[in-house]
Parts: structure tokens; C-alpha cells; sequence
């Protein structure tokens, strides 16, 4: 319907005194001279104010039906004069300073939570990088070279992630006593050390018993020092970032994590081809030094301590974090934790996703190769491509859950990114399981891959609010759920499948992340963490 020129004015009047647009706020309370500006803007949202017909323009009380087509001189002394009646008193009663002075409009964000993102993408990529290059090197020469049979390499591989699995709790609990700062420090310094003495025992050990045993020994050692990796991430997320960006920071961040490891095959073999594979894990281990004396001299535990940090982007953080909770919050240890419905809730349904993403990991070749025969560098080539979707899921859905949070509130916009995906995935499982053309087989498991991997950061941004100050404690104690769940899939799919067939091994994967999804339909981020005043801005109170 044609908007008459009286209400167009009055709706600029409003948005001009209301700023809820936000490139109208640097001019909300100043003097007249930025009418010009506020009207220009909103002509370019909005250009049919500028021509319509039936109207009145100059209020004679005369309507036409041809189109009133005026210059922007004509409506802006029109404007002028509407938001001057309107707005002239209450310039009155702000004072002289504020008419006659101009106004300095305030400095944009710094934007620094954005530079710690990229290093903690950088410190993640690395560390799966280099955890990855183990089973790289030993297919590619440790067991040829060695006479080292599978199941003894084996030992090598679970040696890293039983240990990081066990200890996963304790350096959540060490995360929140030093700060995420200090804890990835140690993971990385660690992982560098310990990266270059893998590359040493090629030079000093030259017998496969005592090379195995010396690889336990570091790997397993390796593993300890890389458990509290994600929580501290996810907890530097938290730390940094509002609600309302806090999914689409972590998805990125473990995005970076899943193309380290899908890297690592081609980029790690070249490696070992051209130096060697002890020379190769030194080499990446100063690498990961690198990167890691990076992250010490850029990045602080909050944004309060980082120099570069300005008030504007200090504000946008502190208005919507948790960072006022109450006191049970913040003394609350990881027995209490244990203890949150919540927080079991989101474990559960991270407990789904690893089963999810570790069927893939280590059954999915050997799927595409053996049970359907599709040949072993096609194998190789589709198993890759589904570690790339599952990479490019990830922000995606921590982007769409950001989008979702600002009009739907923290538990709908998370929940239906983390729960519909995963209900996404499991019937896209299905329907590659069904499917005979290897085109779709792939396709549809790719789609399936990428929609699990769109709950990861909805996840991880949920255990660490509901953690609150203890949030380093609560994402360690989600991602034990998530590793537990990755640990059962390489068994109970083969065992399936020796007795109901491969499709059904396949296929309980997505019944399991349907099961997941459900966890969500009670899943609360902010019940019992964040204060009530806390719940509202944004629409971040909205249930």
C-alpha cells in the first residue's frame, strides 16, 4: 500500500530518535546537521518513500493519482521540519554543548576476538596435524622399515588417545585454574617437543620392539599434554565472544582442527618423501613452536587484559557473557558439574556425534573399498571428501546458529542447529545407505557429514556457558562424552555387521545421532548459569 508522506515522516522521526538501525546510532542526540544523513540512509533502505502515488506532499488536502516523484531537496526540508518539531525540546534540555559542538562520533570495534579465533584455528590445525602425521608415517614407512605388523602400530595409534581421553577432565580443571592462555601454551609447546622426539627415536632406536615402546611412551605422553586442547579453545571462545557469536567462533575453530588431519595425508607424505620421517617430525615440531610463541605474545585469558582491545569491543563482550553468574556458578567444581542435567544432556548428544564422526573416520574406506568395491584411490579420495565436508559444515553451522540466536534466543537458536542437523544427518545416512550409485552413496553420506559437523559449534559454545566460570572443566567433561562415543565405533560396526550386513552397521550410526538429537529438546544454555538481567539484550532471554 502507498505510504503517505506524513507517515514516512514520522517513521524516520522514529528510527532517527530510536537508532534501531545501527548505522543511524553515531547520530542518536546530536544536532540537526545530521538529519541530512539519517535521511539519505534510510532513502537507501527504502526507495519507495521517494516516489508513490495518491499523496498529499504538501499537505493541501488535494490527492493525485500520478506518481509524486520529488527530489531529495524537496523531502528533506519536509523531514526537517517534521523531526525539528519533534526533537527541538529535547535538544533543548540536553544544552548548547550538545547543539552547537560537533559530536566525535565513537570508534569502531577492534575486532581482536577475531585475530584470537584465527590463532586458535592456527594452534588447532597444527595439533591435529601433527596427530595424524603418526598413522601418515607409519603406513608410509615406520612399519616397512621396522618389520612392525598392524596390530603393534596399533598400540602406538590408541596409546595417544587413551591417554588424552582419561586425562580429558584434569586439564579442563587446569584450564580453569591458569587460564586457556597457559593451557594452550602447554598443548602446544608440548606438542612440538614431543612432535620432534617421535622424529628422534627414528635416529636412536633401531630395533621395531624398542622403537614401539619408545612411541608409547611419547605418544601416550603427547596425548597428556594435548587433552585440554578443545576446552581450552572453546573456553577462550567463551571468553571472548557474546552469545551471539560464540557457535559460528567455535565451529570455525574446529573446522581448522578437521583440516589439519585431512592435510596431514598428502602434506605429511611429502614430508617424509623429501626428508625423511624423523627429520619430518622435527621439522613440523618447530612449526608448532612457532605458532605456539605466537599465541603467547598475541593472545590474553580476556579481553580487558589485551592492550589492543578497545571500549566499544570490551563492551559488545562484557554486556552478553557470563561473566556476572551466580556465586553456585562460580565455585561450582566438576563434581557439581557432573551433576547438571544440562551439561549430561549436551555430553550425551556429543557422545552421538563422535560416534558419528569416528564410524566415519575409521570405517568408511574400508566401506567404500571392500564392501562396495569401488577401488582403493577412489576409496582414499571419497573418505577425504567427507573429512572436507565435515570441515565445511562446521562453521556453517556455527554461522546459521549465530544468525538464529539473534532473533530466536540462545536455546532455539542452538538447539535447532545442533538437533535438526543431527536429525539431518541420520535420514541423509539413510538415504546413502539405501541408495546403489556410488554418485548419490558418496553425495548423500558428504551431506550426512556436513550436517553432523554443524552441531559442533553449538555444542561447544553450550558446555562452556552452562560451565560458567568452571567452563574449561564443563567442555572437557563433553568432550570425554564425544571421545567415549568415537571409541565404541570402531568396535560395536564391525560387530553389527558380521551379523545384520554392513548397511546395518552403517546405519546404527544415524539411529544413534537421531537419539542425540533428542538430548536437545531439554537442553537450556543459560538456565541456572546466567543471571535474568543477562537474558534479555539481543534476544538472548528468549526461550
Amino acid at each position: 500500500m502507498p505510504l503517505h508522506h506524513s507517515q514516512f515522516s514520522s517513521t524516520l522521526i522514529d528510527l532517527f530518535m530510536n537508532s534501531k538501525f545501527p548505522k543511524l546510532r553515531p547520530y542518536r542526540a546530536q544536532n540537526l546537521a545530521h538529519v541530512n544523513v539519517a535521511v539519505k540512509l534510510c532513502r537507501r533502505r527504502d526507495r519507495r518513500t521517494l516516489g508513490f502515488s495518491g499523496c498529499d506532499p504538501l499537505g493541501t488536502g488535494v490527492r493525485s493519482n500520478a506518481p509524486c516523484l520529488r527530489g531529495l531537496g524537496f523531502w528533506r526540508r519536509i523531514i526537517k521540519t517534521k523531526i525539528t518539531e519533534s526533537i527541538q525540546p529535547r535538544l533543548d534540555a540536553v544544552g548548547p554543548a550538545t547543539q552547537g559542538d560537533s559530536v566525535t562520533p565513537p570508534k569502531p570495534r577492534s575486532n581482536v576476538r577475531w585475530r584470537i579465533v584465527a590463532l586458535l584455528m592456527s594452534l588447532c590445525f597444527i595439533s591435529h596435524f601433527n596427530r595424524s602425521s603418526m598413522s601418515v608415517a607409519g603406513t608410509d614407512r615406520i612399519m616397512d622399515q621396522f618389520g612392525i605388523d598392524p596390530v603393534r602400530m596399533g598400540s602406538v595409534y590408541s596409546a595417544f588417545l587413551l591417554v588424552y581421553s582419561i586425562l580429558m577432565i584434569p586439564g579442563g580443571i587446569f584450564i580453569d585454574r591458569f587460564g586457556p592462555r597457559r593451557a594452550l601454551m602447554v598443548v602446544g609447546f608440548g606438542s612440538a617437543i614431543l612432535g620432534a622426539f617421535t622424529g628422534f627415536t627414528g635416529w636412536w632406536f633401531h630395533t621395531g620392539a624398542s622403537l614401539v615402546f619408545a612411541l608409547v611412551l611419547v605418544r601416550g605422553t603427547m596425548g597428556a599434554l594435548s587433552a585440554p586442547l578443545h576446552p581450552a579453545a572453546a573456553r577462550a571462545v567463551g571468553n571472548w565472544f557474546p552469545f551471539s557469536e560464540r557457535s559460528l567462533a567455535n565451529g570455525t575453530v574446529t573446522a581448522a582442527a578437521i583440516l589439519g588431519v585431512a592435510i596431514s595425508y598428502p602434506g605429511f607424505g611429502a614430508l617424509i618423501k623429501a626428508f625423511d620421517w624423523p627429520a619430518a617430525f622435527a621439522i613440523s615440531g618447530f612449526v608448532t613452536a612457532l605458532l605456539t610463541g605466537l599465541w603467547m605474545t598475541q593472545a590474553r585469558d580476556w579481553p580487558r587484559q589485551h592492550p589492543s582491545a578497545n571500549e566499544a569491543e570490551r563492551a559488545l563482550i562484557g554486556n552478553e557473557t557470563a561473566s556476572v553468574l551466580p556465586d553456585d556458578a562460580k565455585t561450582a567444581g566438576w563434581a557439581e558439574l557432573l551433576r547438571n542435567r544440562n551439561l549430561i544432556l549436551v555430553t550425551l548428544s556429543y557422545a552421538a556425534v563422535g560416534y558419528f564422526q569416528y564410524l566415519f573416520v575409521y570405517w568408511m574406506q574400508y566401506y567404500f573399498e571392500k564392501v562396495l568395491h569401488l577401488g582403493g584411490d577412489a576409496s582414499k579420495y571419497y573418505a577425504g571428501f567427507l573429512q572436507l565436508a565435515l570441515a565445511a559444515g562446521m562453521p556453517l553451522g556455527g554461522w546459521l546458529s549465530s544468525k538464529l540466536t539473534r532473533s530466536l534466543g540462545v536455546r532455539r537458536g542452538r538447539g535447532y542447529v545442533a538437533g535438526g542437523g543431527m536429525i539431518l544427518s541420520a535420514t541423509l545416512l539413510g538415504l546413502g545407505v539405501l541408495s546403489r550409485e556410488p554418485f548419490w552413496i558418496v553425495l548423500w553420506f558428504a551431506l550426512a557429514h556436513a550436517a553432523i559437523g554443524a552441531s559442533e559449534g553449538p555444542i561447544w559454545a553450550t558446555a562452556v556457558d552452562i560451565g560458567g566460570r568452571k567452563g574449561g572443566t564443563a567442555a572437557a567433561i563433553c568432550n570425554t562424552g564425544g571421545n567415549v562415543g568415537g571409541m565404541i565405533a570402531p568396535v560395536l560396526t564391525p560387530f553389527i555387521s558380521s551379523q545384520l550386513g554392513w548397511s546395518w552397521g552403517i546405519g546404527i550410526g544415524g539411529v544413534i545421532c537421531f537419539l542425540g538429537a533428542i538430548c536437545w529438546r531439554w537442553i537450556d544454555p543459560l538456565r541456572e548459569n546466567v543471571p535474568s538481567t543477562l537474558q534479555v539484550r539481543g534476544g538472548c532471554g528468549r526461550r
